[in-house]
């Protein structure tokens, strides 16, 4: 019979342990959570100090029977969940729900961690065993209960003035806002004209020609903002003479990638493999109960001194030792890094992805070649390039007037770490060639012209990776709550996605909305960094977590007191529209579903007649001259189209306005505060008029 027992969280972690340890070990699993605080009710409570009320998950008692019987069979118990904040909870939590404190049993009791599930990672750990950590344990009761405090305490709002269903949450919120934030810069937009002109040379004993670009005058740079300031210059460059006026060479240095945190993981096989954050996740986990990399929810760029002598000998082996690199991988700087884990890497440098080609999935295969190359990438030597930059001056005949050109190129001379891994494409836009025979003697012959009209992007809706970058380099969140927080905005339909795109949708506007006027504090992003610092100081035994509580809760009691009273409930109007039902006579009235307003007869559950509702904006189709109105997408974003659709195929993601452009007649839409010309030849700009 086994005398230990070794407790983890998934069965697939106990199919792999097994394999590490003999007989006198049982390993088993307590599937993830079995306490927690109640779904029906807030489960803290505020009278007593804040004291949570735990409770057996619901499903988990027979498995918590089945657990007591393995620990009443062995002499030691080692809990051995993840080694995290979470992880040190649940120790915690399965510690009393197995009643296995010391004035409860006689049985020795350790908490073991490992932050890969290797053989020698896990034998390490049972000859190092420890108490549990209850400044890790009381950093994730804080979390938790700040977290349930915000839910339950706003929620109830959410569903009383906007509709039954909805969720506010600690970090949800802030995200949220952020992604508000973003499209009301992109909609208040107004982009500018600048135009750009590009010079073409042939040089004497050169077989490329040299590619130059309009740099300014010997003044400084000049910005082109409009056609007639373009012909000008391009009129004075097409009669000028041109001197190569200085020759620079020099060398650029690329560094080598740091290794993945969770964040970056995330970015990365977004940008690559276009993967979501949620399945990003998923795989990792697998890939890591399968023993093939090392814990995946971390922000340390940090890596073991075995982890970087197994890769400085691979990178030797088959690279040569000018492969390898100098320094040690370097730590981020700015927001504070929890640095008890090592960043993500294979536990085996040597299980290259071609050996593991036949035992992984499609998918699985993908992330680990990015994850492996990007940690043998990060022990490796910087890339050097061979650079050269050209200034071109022309001149009039009398040389009273010059304008500059700049041309630049550049060569690789040392690929370093590029021979494993290059985390973005190498920008094509640069046809130069690098030339030795390039100088200040060398003879021009001008042979194109070309000016190019461009007009000013409006800021990039965010992407899931983008937003993962952005709420981490605010310090909002940490890796396990970010897949977690974009998964609930979906599914809440706040946000719908387009390709990779982030859009919110009317019901994401609507409670962002409430959440800014009623919870100014909540959805502050500087707020909920600090509040993560917070959380650092409990980790670290600085601060008490019931004091981050009682210093937060009596501000967000008061502020839902206040807008329960001070709110008016949005109105997902039942509005009585002029269509009449042709099943039974009624005026049918407008209701609010997932994708919006719809037309519904009053009479249900009787009558269950549905329509789609489309609200005009009166202005008139610039293609048919019927009525644009109001529509939304199948992904809850809303636009303006014909209500001859589909005969009609016009659209217009802003407004239209019924003001035409003064200056081409076209129509001009909506943009902030302004009207712009959706003529793309026009773009002229129109203050917009007060509305009545």
């Amino acid at each position: 019979m086994a005398k230990n027992l070794v407790v983890v969280e998934s069965p697939a972690k106990v199919k792999t342990i097994k394999k590490f340890l003999g007989s006198n070990y049982q390993v088993v699993a307590s599937m993830g959570h079995v306490r927690d605080l109640p779904k029906s009710s807030m489960g803290i409570d505020v009278d007593k100090d804040f004291e949570p009320k735990y409770i057996t998950i619901r499903g988990k008692g027979d498995l918590l029977a089945s657990l007591r019987k393995e620990v009443k069979k062995a002499d030691k118990i080692y809990l051995a969940t993840d080694p995290d904040r979470e992880g040190e909870a649940i120790s915690w939590h399965l510690e009393n729900a197995l009643k296995l404190n010391p004035d409860e049993t006689d049985k020795k009791v350790y908490r073991i961690s490992f932050n890969e599930i290797t053989k020698n990672a896990v034998k390490k750990s049972l000859s190092e065993p420890r108490d549990i950590d209850m400044d890790l344990v009381d950093a994730q009761q804080a979390r938790r209960v700040l977290d349930r405090l915000v839910g339950y305490g706003i929620s109830p709002l959410l569903w009383a003035k906007v509709k039954r269903g909805l969720s506010a949450g600690r970090v949800q919120s802030v995200a949220l806002r952020l992604i508000c934030d973003r499209e009301d810069e992109i909609e208040a937009f107004i982009p500018e004209e600048y135009w750009t002109i590009d010079a073409v040379f042939d040089i004497k004993g050169e077989k490329k020609p040299l590619t130059a670009h309009f740099y300014g005058d010997e003044n400084g740079k000049t910005e082109i903002k409009n056609e007639q300031e373009a012909s000008d210059i391009k009129k004075f460059c097409e009669k000028a003479s041109y001197e190569i006026t200085e020759v620079k060479r020099g060398e650029r240095i690329k560094k080598a990638p740091l290794p993945f945190t969770t964040s970056t993981l995330q970015q990365e096989a977004s940008r690559a493999l276009n993967f979501t954050t949620s399945k990003t996740m998923r795989i990792a986990q697998n890939l890591y109960e399968d023993g093939i990399i090392s814990y995946l929810r971390t922000d340390s760029t940090r890596l073991s001194e075995e982890a970087k002598e197994m890769a400085a000998a691979f990178i030797t082996e088959n690279y040569g030792s000018d492969h390898l690199g100098d320094k040690a991988a370097r730590a981020k700087e700015g927001v504070k890094v929890q640095d008890a884990h090592e960043a993500i890497r294979p536990t085996d440098v040597n299980r290259t992805p071609q050996q593991l080609k036949d035992s992984l999935g499609r998918d699985q295969m993908r992330l680990y070649q990015l994850i492996w190359k990007r940690f043998v990438a990060s022990c490796m030597a910087s890339a050097v390039y061979d650079t050269e930059n050209v200034r071109i001056t022309a001149k009039n005949s009398g040389g009273s007037k010059a304008y500059i050109f700049t041309a630049s190129a550049s060569k690789i001379r040392f690929p370093g770490f590029m021979n494993v891994y290059n985390d973005e494409e190498e920008s094509q836009d640069d046809k130069n060639v690098i030339s030795s025979s390039l100088s200040e003697k060398s003879v021009l012959k001008h042979s194109d012209l070309e000016a190019k009209q461009h007009f000013t992007q409006p800021p990039a809706h965010f992407t899931e990776a983008t937003l993962v970058r952005t709420l981490e380099e605010l310090g909002i969140g940490r890796p396990s709550t970010y897949a977690p927080t974009i998964t609930t905005l979906l599914g809440r339909r706040y946000i719908t996605k387009e390709g990779r795109s982030i859009y919110v949708t009317e019901m994401g506007n609507a409670v962002n909305k409430i959440m800014k006027e009623a919870f100014p504090t909540i959805v502050d992003e500087k707020f909920t960094a600090n509040l993560e610092s917070l959380l650092d100081g409990v980790e670290a035994g600085e601060v008490r977590w019931k004091t981050v509580i009682e210093n937060f809760y009596p501000d967000l009691h008061d502020a839902v007191e206040k807008a329960n009273q001070e709110i008016e409930k949005v109105k997902i109007s039942d509005e009585e529209s002029d269509v009449v039902c042709e099943e039974c006579g009624r005026h049918m009235v407008i209701k609010y579903g997932p994708h919006g307003k719809f037309l519904a007869c009053p009479g249900f559950p009787d009558c269950r007649n549905t329509k789609a509702y489309y609200e005009s904006i009166g202005v008139a189709c610039p293609k048919c001259g019927k009525d644009i109105v109001m529509r939304m997408s199948k992904k809850g974003r809303r636009y303006y189209g014909c209500l001859g659709f589909p005969d009609c195929d016009f659209m217009s993601w802003p407004k239209p306005s019924a003001v035409k452009c003064p200056k081409c007649g076209g129509m001009m839409v909506e943009k902030g505060q302004n009207l712009v010309c959706s003529n793309e030849n026009c773009k002229h700009i129109l203050p917009k008029p007060d509305e009545d």
